[in-house]
């Protein structure tokens, strides 16, 4: 593949010098062409298998001019894909510091350097590049785009807001699902530093933006149980099941603890049967189950645990089901019931408890944006696939 990389690009840097160079030949109606040092050089180390000292050389070669600028991005487009930043960003550099350059290569020239800097890492220059690029009709979508990325990596929300506020406006794209994110992590930085009320404020803009931001019901919660406040607590984690039922297993247990700190087991228990007529989720489930256990023994949750097993045949409920059992279990039956409880806890251990509907990404861990393909809330609840 690096081979055919090589060549590939030794034919365009090649075609590109030697269609410049025969212009300028005809022009000087010269009789015969000869070839420069500069070509033999370049080909005698492409030929010793040294091809980057070769490209280097061939690179030198053309002229910048109309006939070559698509060239020199083009191979720098390519350095940029195979990894090789520092020599595209030597070669954009060079295009921009051509005055003679037309107006519209030297923007997209810049464009490409601002894109060598992102994939560097270089994010101060680049953000001064883009932030240049933005009053240009021709790149300012793409500039704006490139901005949201970097003040994401920064984590500078403050203005990732402000960035797509604009882009929305430039593109026509709803962006207020994505501007609660921002304010989201706005909120959770001003309550781990115990700014209560600036943080309450940021989620409050959030669910303007978006009502139906989960995120933002559930940090509400956390907030106001951090200040006993469980009735307020409890009516966001019960807003929930409103805006997205895939995300009910997150709002459980917290939920369980408010109910709990009120002393209401009983308006809990009726609550969730309510729920899980409505919503069939194994985590609630699982609460019932423990407060079945707890008022009225094992056998008892155990049969409620199988009798929902039965409509709604998991992995997970099977486990939960087993682990019951078990504990009054004896002899033969328990010997049996202990191999599949090992059966399943294997097949759990091997399945995510997360996965990104986008792009496949899972893991362990519940991220509001998926690391792999950058979107937000795009990181579901594996079990709310199998209910």
């Amino acid at each position: 593949m690096e081979i055919f990389w090589t060549l590939l690009l030794f034919a365009g840097l090649i075609s590109a010098w030697y269609l410049g160079f025969s212009t300028r030949q005809e022009r000087d109606d010269a009789q015969k062409v000869n070839l420069p040092r500069d070509y033999l050089v370049g080909l005698n180390f492409l030929l010793n298998e040294e091809p980057d000292k070769a490209v280097d050389i061939f690179i030198k070669m053309l002229e910048v001019d109309s006939s070559t600028v698509e060239t020199h991005l083009a191979v720098g487009k390519l350095f940029r894909r195979r990894g090789e930043v520092d020599r595209a960003i030597r070669i954009h550099q060079n295009l921009i510091a051509r005055p003679q350059l037309d107006k519209i290569y030297r923007e997209q020239s810049l464009f490409e350097l601002g894109q060598d800097y992102l994939s560097a890492g270089v994010l101060d220059r680049a953000e001064r590049i883009f932030l240049e690029l933005v009053e240009i009709k021709e790149f300012s979508a793409n500039a704006l785009k490139a901005l949201l990325d970097i003040y994401s990596q920064e984590k500078d929300w403050e203005n990732a807001i402000k960035i797509a506020k604009k882009f929305a406006s430039v593109t026509k794209q709803n962006m207020q699902h994505t501007i609660a994110h921002y304010y989201c992590e706005l909120g959770e930085q001003a309550f781990s530093k115990g700014q209560v009320d600036q943080a309450a404020q940021f989620l409050k803009e959030s669910l303007i933006n978006d009502d139906q931001c989960v995120r933002a019901s559930l940090l509400s919660a956390r907030l106001e149980m951090s200040q006993g406040d469980y009735k307020s607590a409890l009516k966001n984690l019960k807003r929930i099941k409103n805006q997205n039922p895939d995300f009910l297993s997150e709002s459980i247990d917290p939920l369980a603890s408010c109910y709990e700190a009120l002393n209401e087991e009983e308006k809990m228990v009726e609550y969730l049967m309510k729920l899980l007529d409505e919503y069939p989720r194994l985590p609630v489930v699982l609460i019932l189950s423990e407060r079945i256990r707890k008022w009225k023994g094992d056998k008892t949750a155990a049969n409620f645990v199988a009798d929902y097993v039965r409509r709604y045949p998991s992995i997970r409920g099977l486990h939960l089901f087993i682990n019951l059992y078990l504990t009054s279990a004896e002899g033969r039956a328990r010997e049996d019931l202990l191999i599949l409880q090992g059966l399943t806890r294997k097949l759990l251990a091997d399945k995510p408890d997360y996965q990104c509907a986008s792009c496949g990404f899972s893991g362990k861990s519940l991220h509001w944006q998926c690391p792999s393909c950058k979107q937000w809330s795009s990181m579901k609840p594996a079990h709310s696939l199998e209910v």
